[in-house]
């Protein structure tokens, strides 16, 4: 049996992917980056690769492997300055990554899932109704017909990569699959969605009643059905697929759900937008203010009709099963 290469095999992503594969008796390898890190499942063969970047050297991993999801790549380089987190960015998410492509073509594997960001479209979509004037030239959902629209570093290293990829396909004839990701939650999660989570379990009242957005998000279990459903769907080389649930929620719906999970009632207050947005400003979190209060949506339909896919978990039971596995 030809086996799946899974890069950042101890992520959040690569560790779920694996434990969903196993269960399906596919024959699984994951890369890490030492020896060092934990082995998370004996079942699985671990190579240690070293950092990512030009230099990377991932033939002793490829070796027998048939199709490679590449979750591997950095997405956050804390207390780094502009010049540093660009060359961080572009020697991981794209010179590690076309290493890593244009050493799969050369062993003959025969497709490679890449897994990008819905960032490469746009940091948020607008409503049209809400003021024409200033958001005319926003989208209201984004699809999978969009121009890329990076609009930070970290977009641009994976939209350089996505045009890295696309390139070696056509030179080499090596299968390419893009899946730009929404936020993914579930257990293991970090970032905003793990603090989300505390605040709410803490109790505390959370200033974001007034808030009418709406975001699409991708549970894991989702995520995983999704990317299994790549590895060998004749529909899915040489195309780009946008990932979600299909359920967009505003950021009070979202709180609701944690809180019921939780066995808890959500107590939000009303604080008008712009305020929240200006003390963003004056504490240096305009980005996290801008997630709560902005909107991002996905149309995943071109997603689902290419591949017969359908979304198997909802956002409801979704959060229940990352706040319950949470809790124990």
């Amino acid at each position: 049996m030809k086996k799946i290469l899974i890069t950042g095999a101890s992520g959040f992503i690569g560790q779920f992917l694996i434990k969903s594969l196993l269960k399906l008796n596919k024959s699984v390898r994951g890369t890490i980056r030492s020896s060092n890190s934990f082995f998370s499942n004996t079942k699985i063969e671990y190579v240690s690769i070293g950092d990512i970047n030009i230099k990377t050297n991932w033939k002793e991993s490829l070796v027998g492997v048939d199709c490679i999801i590449h979750c591997a790549g950095k997405a956050h380089a804390m207390k780094s300055s502009k010049n540093d987190l660009s060359t961080i960015y572009k020697s991981v998410n794209v010179d590690g990554t076309s290493q890593l492509a244009k050493q799969a073509a050369e062993a003959k594997i025969r497709r490679l899932i890449f897994l990008s960001s819905i960032k490469v479209n746009g940091e948020n979509t607008r409503n049209y109704h809400m003021n024409k004037f200033l958001y005319e030239k926003k989208k209201n959902v984004f699809s999978y017909k969009d121009s890329a629209f990076p609009e930070d570093l970290y977009a641009k290293s994976k939209s350089d990569a996505e045009k890295s990829l696309w390139k070696i396909s056509s030179r080499t004839g090596l299968e390419v699959v893009v899946v730009r990701l929404p936020l993914v939650y579930g257990y293991g999660a970090k970032g905003n969605l793990a603090r989300l989570i505390k605040l709410v379990k803490a109790g505390i009242p959370l200033p974001l009643s007034m808030v009418k957005n709406q975001r699409s998000m991708i549970g894991i279990d989702n995520l995983t059905d999704l990317l299994i459903r790549c590895i060998d769907h004749p529909e899915a080389s040489g195309k780009t697929f946008l990932a979600s649930d299909g359920e967009d929620l505003s950021t009070p719906e979202l709180i609701k759900l944690i809180a019921s999970s939780m066995g808890r009632k959500a107590n939000p207050f009303p604080v008008p937008i712009f305020l929240l947005k200006f003390l963003g400003l004056i504490f240096g979190k305009t980005e996290e203010i801008n997630r709560l209060v902005g909107s991002l949506r996905i149309d995943n339909s071109f997603t689902k009709e290419s591949l017969n896919w359908v979304p198997p978990i909802s956002v409801e039971e979704g959060i229940r099963r990352m706040i319950q596995k949470n809790d124990t």
